[in-house]
């Protein structure tokens, strides 16, 4: 059985040669931002302020370590060490006094002693490729402030610039206290400010112990862990390799993304709903594949070319000798749906014809029509995902644009063709994008987007219009009730709804309403309501027919 300790210690004995902390390279980078590095220091301050004696307690840290043993590999706590770092460091180059600057400078880095066989060294070692810039900038004496002079675009990774960001922040405002303050502060560090630290021989265990944990640190994610299973795996140099290979691959989607990415890939892989948790389901579905003695493969074959496909879809970014353009449009047209249960379809498409822009062409608006019918009858989220576990199935069976799951059905068709002809004003979720597909078929501009920080679907038959108004003379009830919420009816505006300017009439709701500064529209759908001289049951009825056959045949319903 594992040994597991747990004790409360103080920041002096943290910060000393009883641990040699160390992030290992499956670690994500630092990233604590300015308000929470502040956020700490002023927490420090209100506690330093009541001038209260009991103990000050920082959270705790998750080490894997040995009993007896100083190497300490951080689990989870690199957030709250490395910005405790970068404040100790701040303390001792703001000092005047030096023998103050040398006790502090020992709490950043270990002296080393011949007696004990202790080498110099920093007490907190950052992951490869940060730690080189961290001893340099902060933990040698006296190099803060040139730390602050450093351009943040000259900076080779985001840790970096979050260690530039919060030394400044910090040292601004340690900069404004006082001699005496400052010693006040480093007092109460030394001897009331303590960590709890758990600790444990064994990865797993630690892994299993800071699942459960509530510290004050940014968590680890599920990626992280698997990262641990796969570079753990490898020699020295290939998982040198392989953490700088995973790390440009997170850093270019972004931390949400990347740990999306492993969410689709197990779809990709087990080609079937999930039933348990990520962290239970990706190692056995997919890890298991490649582990043990296949680890690198996994970097290279999996981790990095799916990365860069979730890239292109998101970003709409494919590239090609030709037919890009219109790959394109179908990401942008897949990324207005409401749900992202399309993406692993997407991704085994791009993954296994990345080199073939027709073929996604094809394959991507076979998708988008099925991603949008089943948005549009709003299918529930199980029967939605069974759908598309299907098609992977298929697709990995080699039927590609044959596979069974990829057309609608008649009953499919003719219930899509249904909601499309009704009061589809009245599906909130439905309603924007069904608008935003018909004005960029009538545009003619395919996969075209707005830059509007607003846009919002308009009635042009106000739902509820005054007494007196000449809607009243054009509209009876029952036409009111047939037509007021379906296609036709509808606009898209670029503006907040305006309760007043809804019931205007037709000829002044035109020009001060659905018109912009000079007179026109950016939509193409608005633009075509503008042209008309009034808005009556013969034009509606016939805008009606012309909308919806635009979408019978885009979808070929």
């Amino acid at each position: 059985m594992q040994q597991l300790e747990a004790q409360e210690v103080s920041l002096h004995k943290v910060f000393s040669s009883d641990y040699d902390f160390r992030i290992p390279d499956y670690q994500r980078p630092y990233a604590w931002d300015v308000e929470q590095a502040v956020q700490l220091l002023t927490d420090l301050e209100e506690s330093l302020d009541r001038g209260a004696v009991e103990p000050y307690f920082l959270g705790s840290i998750v080490l894997v370590k040995a009993k007896g043993d100083t190497s300490a590999e951080v689990i989870d706590g690199q957030q709250r060490l490395t910005t405790l770092t970068i404040l100790l460091a701040l303390l001792r180059d703001l000092t005047e006094d030096p023998d103050l600057r040398n006790d502090l400078d020992k709490l950043v880095t270990e002296p080393g002693n011949k007696v004990r066989r202790l080498d110099p060294k920093p007490r907190l070692t950052l992951r490869f490729r940060d730690a080189g810039f961290f001893h340099q900038y902060v933990q040698t004496k006296g190099t803060t402030d040139t730390l602050r002079t450093l351009k943040e675009e000259t900076l080779a990774t985001d840790a970096q610039k979050a260690v530039l960001r919060n030394a400044r922040a910090l040292h601004a405002t340690l900069a404004d206290w006082s001699e005496e303050r400052r010693l006040d502060l480093v007092q109460m560090l030394g001897e009331r400010t303590f960590l709890v630290v758990v600790s444990t021989p064994d990865l797993d265990s630690a892994h299993r112990i800071f699942s459960v944990m509530n510290s004050r640190g940014m968590d680890l994610s599920p990626t992280d862990i698997f990262k641990s299973h796969i570079i753990g795996a490898l020699d020295e140099k290939a998982s040198e390799r392989c953490a700088r290979k995973w790390e440009d691959a997170e850093e270019a989607l972004g931390r949400d993304d990347f740990a999306d990415l492993f969410l689709h890939l197990r779809m990709v892989f087990a080609m079937k709903r999930a039933e348990r948790e990520l962290l239970k389901e990706f190692p056995e579905q997919v890890l298991s594949r490649y582990l043990p003695g296949k680890a690198e493969s996994f970097v290279n074959d999996v981790v990095v070319p799916y990365a860069d496909a979730y890239v292109q879809i998101r970003d709409a970014d494919y590239s090609a000798a030709s037919g890009a353009e219109q790959v394109n449009a179908w990401f942008k047209r897949l990324q207005q749906i409401d749900n992202n249960d399309w993406h692993p379809a997407a991704l085994w498409a791009l993954h296994n014809h990345g080199d073939d822009p027709a073929w996604l062409d094809t394959f991507l608006g076979a998708l988008e029509r099925l991603a949008a019918s089943m948005f549009i009858r709003r299918v529930y989220t199980t029967p939605r995902v069974t759908r598309y576990a299907d098609l992977l199935r298929e697709l990995d069976a080699g039927h590609g644009l044959d596979s069974i799951s990829l057309p609608l059905t008649d009953t499919e068709k003719a219930e899509t063709l249904a909601r499309l002809d009704g009061d589809i004003y009245l599906v909130t979720k439905t309603r924007r994008y069904v608008l935003l597909r018909l004005d960029e078929m009538l545009a003619g501009q395919p996969g075209v987007s707005y830059d509007h920080n607003v846009i919002t679907v308009e009635h042009v038959l106000p739902q509820n219009p005054k007494q007196g108004s000449r809607w009243l003379h054009h509209f009876t009830d029952e036409q009111r009730g047939q037509w007021t919420h379906r296609l036709g009816n509808l606009v898209l505006l670029s503006r907040r709804k305006n309760a007043y300017a809804q019931n205007y009439d037709f000829a002044e709701k035109k020009a001060k309403y659905f018109t912009g500064r000079h007179g026109v529209s950016t939509f193409a759908l608005t633009s075509q309501v503008l042209q008309h001289q009034e808005w009556a049951p013969t034009v509606l009825q016939k805008r009606q027919r012309r909308l919806v056959g635009l979408l019978v045949d885009e979808w070929n319903l």
